[in-house]
């Protein structure tokens, strides 16, 4: 087993996931304006992207010990090639359409978009529980390494959807860069040999790891990521276009800024999260972003570029430890409920985010961009109260630690 190449072949397939979150912001009023939809109706479209997700995690973290990571990896990539051909061949409508259901480009954009979202739904249920095992003594900061792709994949695809504008290219070629990394990634992992996973190699049995779902602080946990991932992933969609209207500035450079904040810190600075509690990380990352939102939703046009980007930071770093620590946190705290645990916690994150769009989409159309990041900025209040309670809790306790299985083993 080429444990390296594996890493590496995760660490791409994940930057392909968000590469696609990138182009398709970037892309959204072009294709809104082909297809004559509404924001609303955007937000409907890209829906299925979550809900495919949410769908494929959920049964990636149920199946995967007994398919194999290698084939749902596999899968994983030929989704993508095919959901980016089904929006890219999609006949567009003559006209406003009253349903998104009601014609046959729009219909096509669903699915493609739902292929896409499977995809994403089964990078996550692969490569989590893959690092988790091949890092079995370092879950946090290696997950915290590998998702630093995701803004890694944020920033390639801003800065080739930012290229490809200069160069005066279509929608469809910016949509089609995305087929590059799918296609290397799976030829990277054809013919590799993946390990089974932590769970199966300490021999915890699926019972133990399905009844690991019904405990009191994984429910509070599954409860949160919903609101980590709405505040991270929500606003992160809609960028490009809110920040243009807020600040008459380009948008995508914003989500690349951010993006840029996010790999450094979780590439470099992984370790942070043990080195003062994940929950005391998990509580300060909380304050930033309600901070962060709140003063992004109040910008204006000619706003000066220096206050824009320093509201920007404050979002930037306050997202960065989300996602990764929420996962390591489960791994770390619940080892036996294996994959179906960390498919779960990721599944939560992108439905919730299936449920933010259009909700977003519609205070966009109702009160204007900033109304529709003040919304989300009293999300991470929420979180502010639950994590520092949860950091008072374990420190009662005498501290966070890691649970430990016996046997666990990479090979």
């Amino acid at each position: 087993m080429n444990v390296r190449r594996l890493f590496v072949a995760s660490c791409l397939s994940l930057l392909t996931t968000s590469m696609v979150f990138a182009i398709r912001g970037d892309i959204e009023a072009e294709l809104s304006a082909a297809f004559h939809l509404t924001k609303e109706q955007m937000g409907l479209i890209w829906g299925p992207a979550f809900w495919g997700f949410t769908l494929a995690i959920l049964l990636s973290g149920a199946i995967v010990d007994a398919v194999g990571m290698r084939v749902l990896h596999v899968v994983s990539s030929l989704g993508y090639i095919g959901g980016v051909l089904l929006v890219l061949f999609a006949p567009r409508p003559d006209g406003p359409v009253a349903s998104i259901f009601g014609s046959t480009g729009t219909l096509l954009l669903y699915v493609g978009f739902l292929a896409m979202g499977l995809s994403q739904g089964l990078v996550e249920g692969v490569i989590n529980p893959l690092v988790a095992t091949i890092f079995h003594e370092e879950k946090t900061r290696k997950l915290n390494v590998l998702h630093a792709w995701w803004p890694g994949g944020l920033i390639v695809g801003g800065l080739t959807a930012l290229v490809l504008t200069g160069l005066g290219a279509s929608w469809q070629t910016k949509l089609a860069s995305i087929l590059v990394p799918a296609l290397a990634y799976l030829v990277m992992i054809l013919g590799q040999r993946y390990p089974s996973t932590e769970r199966v190699a300490s021999n915890v049995s699926t019972s133990e790891m399905f009844r690991q779902a019904g405990n009191p602080l994984f429910l509070l946990l599954f409860a949160c990521m919903w609101l980590t991932a709405a505040t991270e992933l929500g606003p992160d969609q809609w960028f490009p276009s809110i920040m243009k209207e807020l600040t008459g500035l380009q948008g995508v450079w914003f989500l690349i800024y951010t993006a840029g904040l996010m790999f450094v810190l979780r590439f470099f600075f992984g370790g942070i999260a043990h080195r003062y509690s994940p929950f005391a990380v998990l509580a300060a990352c909380s304050v930033l972003s309600a901070l962060g939102l709140y003063w992004l939703g109040g910008l204006q046009p000619g706003i000066s570029p220096v206050v824009a980007f320093v509201a920007a930071t404050l979002f930037g770093v306050g997202k960065t430890y989300y996602w990764p620590t929420m996962l390591g946190v489960t791994s770390e705290l619940f080892p036996k409920g294996g994959a179906l645990l960390l498919a779960l916690v990721g599944g939560a994150g992108m439905l919730c985010i299936a449920v933010v769009l259009p909700i977003m989409g519609a205070r966009f159309d109702e009160a204007g961009a900033g109304a529709a990041l003040r919304a989300v900025a009293v999300l991470p209040v929420i979180l502010t109260v639950v994590f520092g309670l949860l950091f008072a809790y374990f420190r009662a306790k005498g501290g966070y630690r890691a649970v430990k299985l016996a046997g666990s083993s990479a090979d």
